[in-house]
C-alpha cells in the first residue's frame, strides 16, 4: 500500500516586503540627495541679520573668492554667463537670479553682478546669506 502525501499549496507570494524595501530605498535616496546645485568649490555666504527666505528655483550662481563662477553647480565662465543668463530671463522674465558669494569675495565684485544681471533683463536678484543664531 502507497501513502500519498497530501498536496500542499504553493504559498503566495506576497509583495509587501518589496514594498517596504521600495520604501526605504525611496526615504534613503530622498535624505542622501541633493535638492538644490552646489558649487564645485567651498562658499561660504556672509552673516546676515535680516532677510527672509528664498522661494525655490531660478538660477544660483556661486562666486568663489577668487571670482571663479559656477551657475546652477556646474563652472562657467563670464562671458557664457551672460548669454546663459540672458537666455533663462528672456525665456521667463521673473526667473529669480540668487547669488551665493563667499564671504571673502569683494562687494564691488557682487554689486557689479547685480548690475550686470539687471542690464540682462532680471527683475529679481537676492544675495544668499547665513542667517544669525536666533
Amino acid at each position: 500500500m502507497k501513502l500519498r502525501r497530501p498536496h500542499r499549496m504553493a504559498e503566495r507570494e506576497t509583495v509587501v516586503a518589496l514594498i517596504d524595501v521600495t520604501f526605504f530605498l525611496l526615504v534613503f535616496f530622498m535624505l542622501v540627495g541633493r535638492l538644490d546645485a552646489t558649487a564645485p568649490f567651498a562658499v561660504r555666504p556672509p552673516i546676515g541679520t535680516t532677510g527672509t527666505h528664498l522661494p525655490a528655483g531660478g538660477i544660483t550662481l556661486s562666486v568663489s573668492p577668487g571670482g571663479g563662477l559656477a551657475l546652477d553647480g556646474a563652472p562657467i565662465t563670464h562671458e557664457a554667463l551672460d548669454a546663459a543668463v540672458t537666455a533663462r530671463v528672456t525665456k521667463n522674465p521673473k526667473t529669480l537670479v540668487r547669488i551665493n558669494a563667499d564671504q571673502a569675495t569683494e562687494l564691488r565684485t557682487i554689486l557689479g553682478l547685480i548690475t550686470e544681471f539687471e542690464d540682462l533683463g532680471a527683475r529679481d536678484v537676492a544675495i544668499i546669506v547665513t542667517p544669525t543664531a536666533p
